[in-house]
């Protein structure tokens, strides 16, 4: 099978090329510049900007299956003038062009990640989204995905080139970074932190379970047309997390059990009330649809995904 992956050299595309690899896939990389030693038995195909791309079909012809990860990520501050601009740019116009070449050229699938922040920001704790649940999306990040699958799908009953799309929630594992990251750090520090009282449930996808979800995806034909939310097999709460993490490092967790609504208060003073919701809220998903149409189940549990992931950070912070 001839695969085109687009962000192959980001967190998420370095686990599925490899991956891709292991199981026989002929790969080609979308990336920006030549990158020496980035994966062996790998194409790379190189496009300075995917808006302004006008040569497609060159690099598509004899794809089999698009994996489309690339895209400009949700930022807690966005320094652009206009933010929905750029992210339709680059989410919904430069997906939607990649789409309709990739139909061009005789595509068989795309297989596109987006993002469970379409289905909204926040779940009741018990009730989680499900793939066919109205779509709240409630930034431009989330609008400029949600755009995008609805362009997608439209172009699948158009040229009947099949697509699947992909929702994740917060991906963890070797190599993470951002926020994920910075819990790591503190965890590992021994920090107080005043995080001991949280009651919440939130879903989280370990790197090697959306990795081989998206294998999944690009062969099994009844995943064609469909949308799919995907997590690890448990939910936890902050508090748990933070734990489990503490546990990983073979340290007692130092965790302070300060009420959620003081944190909340203290948080909007201090300007960080979107921290603290994200810190606070639940957000789960359903993944039983992935599990009963597909028969996917995670390959690791949380425990050794957390292990995998401690052990890369601290192999890192050695080198």
């Amino acid at each position: 099978m001839n695969v085109f992956i687009t962000g192959g050299t980001g967190f998420i595309g370095r686990a599925l090329v490899a991956d891709l690899l292991i199981k026989g896939c002929v790969v080609s990389a979308l990336v920006r510049d030549e990158q020496p030693g980035f994966a062996d038995g790998v194409k790379q195909v190189m496009v300075k900007d995917i808006i302004s791309e006008n040569n497609w079909p060159c690099k598509l012809k004899g794809i089999d299956v698009v994996i489309h990860l690339a895209g400009r990520a949700h930022m807690m501050k966005d320094s652009a003038p206009n933010p929905l601009k750029q992210f339709r740019l680059v989410n919904t116009r430069a997906t939607l062009e990649l789409a309709k070449q990739a139909a061009k050229v005789g595509t068989k699938r795309f297989v596109f990640i987006s993002s469970i922040k379409v289905n909204g920001e926040v779940t009741e704790k018990g009730v989680p989204f499900q793939p066919d649940d109205e779509c709240l999306p409630h930034n431009p990040y989330a609008l400029s995905k949600y755009e995008a699958e609805q362009g997608l799908l439209l172009l699948a009953k158009e040229t009947g080139m099949e697509v699947v799309i992909i929702r994740p929630p917060l991906v963890y594992g070797p190599g993470v970074r951002a926020n994920f990251a910075s819990m790591l750090t503190w965890v590992k520090r021994g920090l107080p932190l005043p995080f001991g009282a949280i009651n919440n449930r939130r879903s989280l996808l370990a790197l090697d379970n959306l990795v081989s979800f998206i294998g999944c995806c690009i062969q099994a034909p009844k995943a064609a047309n469909e949308v799919f939310l995907v997590a690890d097999a448990e939910d936890l709460s902050t508090t748990e997390l933070l734990q489990k993490v503490s546990k990983v490092f073979g340290k007692k967790s130092c965790l302070l059990a300060i009420p959620v609504s003081w944190l909340t208060c203290l948080a909007r003073l201090l300007g960080k009330g979107d921290v603290m919701h994200k810190l606070c809220d639940s957000l789960q998903v359903d993944s039983s649809k992935a599990e009963k149409l597909l028969g996917w189940e995670p390959v690791v549990t949380m425990d050794e995904a957390l292990k995998k992931t401690v052990d890369a950070y601290l192999n890192e912070k050695t080198i």
